[in-house]
């Protein structure tokens, strides 16, 4: 009987648990492929030269690791710690998390609705949204409205719903910059007054001539960061159009 192994892909980004370290390599597990066995030479666990390999990893330690090479006849999968970025891995274990995340807020749903199958409405999400998890926090933050593709129960999509309102709240950051404003006009009070007149949604606080801090609520950094780069343009803008000095400094 030929026993048929699923195999990960090259390149592909997996979660590895070290099982035996040896001079030369160690052996570890690939959770996501039913504890398949891959192997770790030691030029793969670090960029630079390796005189002990128990310095950079231990036993029954968990890595994202990335596949570099795989022999389908033999079943074996070679894989590596060194050519994983940085931005790989925060990418890679976020992943896992959502998945985790996306997991439990299913099985609350389907413990309370009481009526379904659970594999079949992990189906049908999936089939709308990158991940089961992305599919509560978008009902969470934008409404029922990104239920509406959903094949599934008024009921089904209404409980999805409120779990998502429940477990996923909508991040808040907070972001801020020093400006330093001269102007020196005689009415040069009241072009600062409208230099710093920039909007709702951010706070301006005065530190002593002629420092003010401007500070913003967002979502996320990245949202934070456009909006107030956005304020801190026009108050230049301003600035140079009424023969003052503008300088920020990021706080």
């Amino acid at each position: 009987m030929i026993v048929i192994v699923e195999l990960p892909d090259e390149d592909e980004l997996v979660l590895a648990t070290i099982k035996k370290i040896m001079p030369y390599g160690a052996f570890c597990v690939l959770s996501e492929y039913n504890n398949l066995e891959a192997f770790i030479h030691v030029s793969e666990v670090a960029p630079r030269w390796i005189k002990n390999i128990h310095e950079f990893i231990s036993e029954g330690q968990r890595y994202v690791v990335k596949v570099h090479h795989i022999d389908r006849e033999k079943n074996q999968v070679d894989v590596s710690i060194k050519r994983v970025s940085e931005e790989e891995k925060k990418r890679k274990l976020e992943m896992v998390q959502n998945e985790k995340r996306g997991t439990k807020l299913l099985e609350l749903t389907m413990a309370e609705i009481k009526d379904g199958d659970t594999n079949a409405v992990r189906k049908a999400i999936e089939e709308n949204f990158d991940d089961v998890y992305t599919a509560f926090k978008e009902a969470s933050f934008k409404g029922e409205d990104v239920l509406k593709k959903l094949d599934l129960s008024k009921a089904l999509k209404a409980k999805i719903l409120e779990i998502a309102v429940k477990n996923i709240k909508k991040p808040i950051v907070e972001v801020h910059a020093i400006i330093n404003l001269v102007c020196y006009s005689q009415n040069g009070v009241d072009v600062i007054k409208k230099c710093l007149d920039i909007g709702e949604g951010i706070s301006v606080h005065y530190l002593g001539a002629p420092r003010y801090k401007l500070s913003l609520t967002a979502p996320d950094y990245k949202t934070g960061e456009k909006k107030l780069m956005a304020s801190l343009e026009r108050i230049n803008s301003y600035a140079q159009k009424n023969s003052c000095d503008f300088k920020s400094d990021r706080d």
